[in-house]
C-alpha cells in the first residue's frame, strides 16, 4: 500500500455511477476538494487520472474500468476490489489535518471502528490547532528557519500548549 494525499487544484477524477452509492463518492470528492468531473458509459475518458466507479452493475462496471486501465488511468470501483487500482481508507478530516485508516480491504469493519475513535480524540478544535501551526511554520520559512529547527518548535507549541494530552 502507498497512501497518497492529491493536490485538488492538479487532479483529474471523473466519476460516474448511481443512486447512493454515486452520492457517497461524490461527497467525499468535494469534501477533499475536488470537483469530479462528470462521465457517461459512453463518453470521453480523455484527460482523466483517475475514475470513480460506484453503484452500477458489475458488468458495468468490468467494461469502465478496462477502458480506464486502456488509457491509463487509475480506477475505483465501488464495493468491487478485484477491479480497483486503489481504494480509499477510512478519513478524518480537521481542515487541512488529515487521518486516514486503511486495512487495504480486508477488515473496513476496523478501519470504520478507528476512524470514529479518531472522531472522539481529534475534535473540531483541530482545525484551529492545524491552521495555527501553519502559520508558524510559513513565518519562519520567511525567516529562514531550518527545516530541523521547525521540527523542534512545532513540538514545542504542541507540547507547551498540551494538544496531545
Amino acid at each position: 500500500m502507498l497512501p497518497i494525499v492529491l493536490t485538488p487544484e492538479t487532479a483529474r477524477i471523473g466519476l460516474i455511477g448511481q443512486g447512493e452509492a454515486l452520492e457517497r463518492r461524490r461527497a467525499l470528492l468535494t469534501g477533499s476538494g475536488i470537483t469530479p468531473i462528470p462521465v457517461d458509459q459512453t463518453g470521453d475518458l480523455g484527460g482523466l487520472r483517475i475514475l470513480f466507479v460506484a453503484g452500477l452493475s458489475a458488468a458495468q462496471s468490468e467494461v469502465l474500468a478496462a477502458r480506464a486501465r486502456r488509457a491509463g488511468i487509475l480506477v475505483n470501483v465501488e464495493d468491487i476490489p478485484a477491479l480497483c487500482d486503489f481504494h480509499v481508507p477510512a478519513i478524518v478530516r480537521r481542515g487541512d489535518l488529515l487521518f486516514s485508516v486503511s486495512t487495504r480491504g480486508r477488515a473496513p469493519g476496523l478501519a470504520r471502528r478507528l476512524r470514529e475513535w479518531l472522531e472522539q480524540r481529534f475534535g473540531p478544535e483541530w482545525e484551529e490547532f492545524s491552521a495555527e501551526l501553519g502559520e508558524a511554520r510559513t513565518r519562519w520559512r520567511g525567516e529562514g528557519v531550518e527545516a530541523a529547527e521547525i521540527s523542534v518548535r512545532t513540538r514545542k507549541i504542541i507540547e507547551e500548549k498540551g494538544w496531545l494530552g
